[in-house]
């Protein structure tokens, strides 16, 4: 897969690959309104490894959504490469996520229907890729599933959906790997296995990755931790290498 370029600014400064401005996200319960996500404004860079955490109702899973492109804010702006994406609509967003995320959730999301092989495949099949199978047949093989490749999800372990859906969020070479709680449903072998799986795949490629989790133990790999609580950014430390 090819590297992913650091792009820069007229005054060659780095500059963001994504971007929240001022986001607010609030929803209406009864007669409330309750803003889940409040006035939050960050930078992801390019190549960084940046975890998202906090406790349980602080907002990472719904920043990591509007940040995505899976829902919209209330209020404030998304940039993707410098381009406001707030107000697409989803005919003109979706291929936009199809090739430029790639998305891993705690649940998998694996299509019951499709052995490893054509859920690996699937997304680039969209795209009019030619060279899909093959190259989910390299994935599945890098991360040690080059036997499992007819299997379908429910003959596949936990941890090994997750590394197909690993293979899934990389098949089209995307800018950013969003992974939402991705040990969530394994037990700590596993967990840790994929947050390894993860790191590397991150390294070799140079793919930005952004990770939510409420695990102080997954975040001690990051480069970068942003942490929320009641919908606001209260620390974002960037360790030294």
């Amino acid at each position: 897969m090819s590297e992913t370029t650091v792009s820069y600014s007229v005054d060659g400064t780095m500059s963001a690959i994504l971007s929240a401005k001022q986001v607010t996200k609030s929803y209406v319960i009864g007669d409330r309104q309750m803003a889940v996500l409040d006035s939050v404004t960050f930078d992801i860079y390019s190549g960084e490894f940046v975890v998202i955490m906090g406790s349980s109702g602080s907002g990472k899973s719904t920043l990591l959504s509007v940040l995505s492109g899976l829902d919209q804010p209330s209020q404030g702006r998304i940039y993707i490469d410098g381009v406001d994406v707030t107000d697409w609509s989803e005919d003109r967003l979706a291929p936009i996520r199809n090739s430029t995320f790639g998305f891993v959730f705690q649940s998998f999301h694996l299509v019951p229907s499709l052995n490893a092989l054509e859920n690996v495949a699937f997304p680039a099949e969209l795209r009019g890729d030619k060279e899909s199978r093959q190259r989910a047949q390299s994935l599945l093989e890098r991360v040690g599933l080059g036997g499992r490749t007819t299997n379908f999800p429910h003959q596949l372990s936990g941890g090994e959906k997750q590394r197909v859906a690993i293979c899934r969020a990389l098949i089209n070479r995307p800018k950013i790997i969003f992974a939402d709680e991705p040990t969530g449903n394994l037990d700590s072998k596993n967990g840790a296995a994929i947050i390894d799986l993860l790191i590397q795949l991150h390294c070799e490629r140079q793919t930005t990755l952004v990770l939510v989790t409420h695990a102080p133990e997954v975040a001690e790999h990051a480069e970068r931790v942003v942490t929320l609580a009641d919908g606001k950014i209260v620390k974002d430390e960037r360790k030294g290498k």
